[in-house]
């Protein structure tokens, strides 16, 4: 494993952050994996050296927060671990999502105690709340760093102008600043390299990365896809543009490069993110240890300055997508 600094925090972390959106409850969606499955993917993680976990609230409606706060026992002091909050977490009651202090306030005891833990080390908005000031948003995140519920806030995918606002909003109001930024980042979608990335860049924000793998598109040859469970039930998928532009023409190129290389698609997918300097940590979500291994791996895989500019050639510009 090799370790970074997450933006201008100071705290280290593992190159890699297991994403938990994948246990929980199979109830939820199809693909997630039941609660033994879970902990065992975090053993492992441990085992490899990956300190950095992230999930959020609304991922099985609660419950990969509980298996992830279980698997860690004992562990928390060299672990980093992040929640988000935004999505309604309870139909019959609206103040269960959005930003304002009462709903922030009640979602983020509700993750310390499903995580079982007295402090989260990163609380993130899920998305932007165009419903909610921003003032009202960060004076309640502040408000919980200052408690000690929280270490530090970070941002999640919104536009580069919203994310500017909330910067200079922190620094007139002396509130806690957001020090990360979770974006939708991969070779198949690279429109955050327009703004939002050398903006993060400008402000020191660390920045971690979601779908590194294109749900999935990047890991098969895109002819393939459909053929995983993920990709025949997931619709999440095909809201994204990866099969737009120069989507199929990256994946060819990944696939090539693969097998040019003797590694798989997901480790080229991966190792393209490490050697991305405003990249700290991609968030990795897996359903198997053996995918897992394979992403640590990719640590070692080395890309030539002409081999970043091949995979990237192809791309061309899609609309903005992930911040719904």
């Amino acid at each position: 494993m090799e370790y970074t600094t997450l933006g201008d925090t100071g705290m280290t972390v593992s190159k890699i952050c297991l994403g938990c959106m994948s246990f929980g409850d199979s109830d939820w969606r199809e693909w997630v994996l039941d609660e033994e499955e879970g902990k065992e993917i975090v053993e492992r993680a441990l085992e490899l050296g990956v300190t950095f976990f992230d999930t959020a609230n609304m991922y099985s409606n609660g419950e990969s927060e509980r298996v992830l706060g279980e698997a860690l026992a004992g562990h928390r002091e060299e672990t980093v671990v992040a929640t988000k909050g935004y999505f309604q977490m309870d139909e019959s009651n609206p103040n269960s999502g959005g930003l304002s202090r009462k709903a922030i306030e009640q979602e983020l005891s509700n993750s310390l105690d499903r995580l079982g833990m007295d402090a989260v080390d990163l609380y993130q908005i899920h998305r932007w709340d165009y419903d909610t000031p921003i003032e009202e948003t960060l004076a309640a995140l502040d408000d919980a760093v200052r408690r000690g519920d929280v270490r530090y806030v970070g941002g999640s995918s919104m536009w580069a102008h919203q994310f500017a606002e909330a910067l200079h909003t922190s620094d007139r109001e002396g509130y806690e600043r957001f020090a990360t930024m979770q974006n939708h980042y991969n070779l198949a979608y690279r429109e955050e390299e327009r703004e939002m990335l050398p903006l993060c860049e400008k402000e020191g924000i660390g920045v971690m990365p979601w779908s590194p793998l294109a749900r999935g598109y990047l890991t098969r040859p895109h002819e393939e896809v459909d053929a995983t469970l993920r990709g025949e039930t997931e619709e999440h998928l095909y809201a994204h543009p990866y099969r737009e532009g120069g989507g199929p023409a990256v994946n060819e190129r990944v696939a090539e490069l693969a097998d040019e290389k003797g590694v798989k698609m997901a480790q080229i997918a991966l190792a393209w993110l490490f050697h991305k300097e405003w990249v700290d940590t991609p968030i990795v979500g897996t359903t198997s240890v053996e995918h897992l291994e394979d992403a640590v791996e990719a640590l070692d895989i080395d890309l030539s300055a002409s081999d970043l500019e091949w995979l990237e050639e192809p791309y061309e510009s899609v609309r903005v997508s992930g911040h719904e």
